[in-house]
């Protein structure tokens, strides 16, 4: 262990902190590069939003969007071992004849899918408190998909909290074959409002 600390005694302090920043730099790399894989290569998907608790509106410079995937019946799943407080599912989508993705089924393990369907990972965040022990899924489950909050120019978001409380904005989000999702774009009302950039 003094060896260890002796030897890094030795190096130079600029190397040091040029060492520090270059994994930071990395991880932010990292962090773009799979922001970049999912919209580029992920499946797009049409989401319709509905409308947030208005205690929950606009929060500095981003919108909360809630999804008609966002709560869903736990079907097979119910009673069974949630094995964790906020476990990861994953939730089987299929288009409806607008073209909006709605929730078939969930499962606690990836399940496999024919196209147009579309297997998307999320976290319960509620509803895995059930069973005699309380820690089995209970009827139906509320559920994180990472696309809970868009960022918006400021003063913007207004406008798109009207159209989501008039349930006119949808949300076209990628989704990955591992399931992972990513908001691509919004539209108000059928038409692009918004296009998020790769970087």
């Amino acid at each position: 262990m003094t060896s260890i600390a002796g030897s890094l005694q030795r190096i130079p302090k600029v190397a040091l902190f040029a060492a520090a920043a270059l994994i930071q730099f990395a991880l932010l790399a990292v962090m773009i590069i799979d922001r970049v894989q999912i919209l580029r290569d992920g499946a797009e998907i049409a989401l319709q939003t509905r409308p947030v608790d208005p205690r929950d509106l606009l929060r500095g410079d981003y919108v909360r969007l809630a999804y008609d995937i966002s709560e869903v019946p736990s079907g097979p799943l119910q009673d069974q071992p949630a094995g964790a407080r906020n476990p990861i599912v994953f939730v089987k989508l299929t288009p409806d004849r607008d073209g909006l993705y709605k929730a078939v089924s969930v499962h606690a393990k990836a399940v496999p899918v024919t196209s147009p369907e579309v297997l998307i990972r999320g976290r319960v965040t509620y509803g895995t408190n059930c069973g005699p022990d309380s820690r089995a899924f209970c009827t139906a489950l509320r559920i994180n998909y990472n696309l809970e909050r868009y960022f918006v120019p400021e003063g913007e978001g207004l406008k798109l909290e009207q159209a989501r409380d008039r349930r006119k904005l949808t949300v076209v989000a990628a989704v990955t074959p591992s399931g992972r999702a990513a908001i691509k774009r919004l539209l108000v009302d059928g038409k692009p409002a918004y296009e998020e950039p790769w970087f």
